[in-house]
């Protein structure tokens, strides 16, 4: 009885980690015969779960229910979501504070001892900086994500940076976070390309659009591409420039969201940065306070020797 129980348990745990689970999959990672999944999903549902089995795939997959079902977590998953809690607690999210806190207090109350000291531990050396931008509203993000999730077309309005708005729709992709704003990467069907989307600028429609195939990412790495896109790609000059400091130096003082860094070697870094002011590039480069090279645009080369020569004058 012992074991029934304990697989009944990591049965529901791998139904809660993925979407959808073909039942020799469940019996492979459970070690026993498909005919003991059937047992033990007709257990599962017999105490509330509805394990839904899905068309065409001989598979199951678990659905939402009346009431929350008992959520299985790891260590490092409790640990992860009450890190979570106690930043949205902070007002990381528009109007989730007080619901965090209170999903905080019951998931800290169930907590073994030495999970409540890692979090403790990390609580304590993280010091919090209010917050002034613009926030997202969570009835948004969880949109937008189940949207990125269930591989659904969405409609959404859109404020550019300029206050106008319009209605894109797109195949959502992934959230990304750069701390402090979240963003959309989408592929546009009126534009037939990828986008990236500021999600507290969108407001989705309902309902979703119809189910898509995934597209290819338009990098492996989505972070760096966010990054670019939001620092670089959006402006009207481009500039590259090499740092005589390494990339982790750098990385300090430039932060994701305004430059993007590539290493070299251990002594230099590609920093390339976007503009529609020269003055405003030249100044942003210099303020860093490292050593540098400037090699494109052409116009910028030159501003900046014209700014060196300025500047050597009123030094005289």
């Amino acid at each position: 009885m012992r074991e029934t129980s304990a697989r009944l348990l990591r049965l529901l745990s791998l139904l809660q980690a993925r979407r959808d689970w073909s039942g020799a999959e469940l019996a492979g990672r459970l070690e026993v015969t498909p005919r003991t999944v059937r047992r033990d999903v007709d257990r599962l549902r017999d105490l509330g779960y509805p394990v839904h089995a899905t068309a065409g795939t001989a598979g199951y997959r678990l659905g939402a229910g009346a009431d929350l079902p008992p959520l299985l977590l790891d260590d490092d998953e409790a640990v992860a979501v009450a890190m979570g809690l106690r930043t949205a607690a902070g007002g990381s999210i528009t109007g989730i504070e007080e619901t965090s806190v209170r999903a905080l207090a019951k998931l800290e109350q169930v907590l073994p001892s030495r999970l409540r000291h890692r979090i403790n531990a990390l609580q304590t050396m993280t010091v919090p900086m209010t917050n002034t931008g613009p926030t997202v509203d969570p009835s948004t993000l969880t949109a937008v994500a189940a949207a990125c999730r269930d591989s659904q077309r969405l409609r959404f309005d859109y404020r550019t940076h300029d206050g106008t708005s319009a209605m894109r729709t797109t195949e959502p992709h992934r959230l990304v976070h750069a701390g402090r704003r979240w963003y959309l990467i989408g592929w546009d069907l009126d534009r037939q390309d990828w986008r990236t989307y500021r999600v507290d600028r969108l407001e989705p429609r309902t309902p979703t659009g119809p189910r898509f195939t995934p597209r290819t990412p338009p990098d492996p790495d989505l972070s760096g591409y966010t990054s670019r896109a939001i620092s670089t790609a959006a402006y009207r000059y481009q500039a590259r420039f090499t740092l005589h400091v390494s990339a982790e130096t750098a990385a300090e003082r430039i932060a994701p969201t305004t430059a993007t860094l590539e290493p070299i070697d251990e002594h230099s870094c590609t920093l390339r940065a976007g503009s529609n002011s020269l003055d405003e590039l030249a100044i942003y480069v210099v303020t860093k306070g490292f050593d540098f090279q400037v090699h494109e645009p052409p116009e910028l080369v030159e501003h900046i020797r014209t700014l060196t020569t300025r500047l050597a004058r009123a030094t005289d």
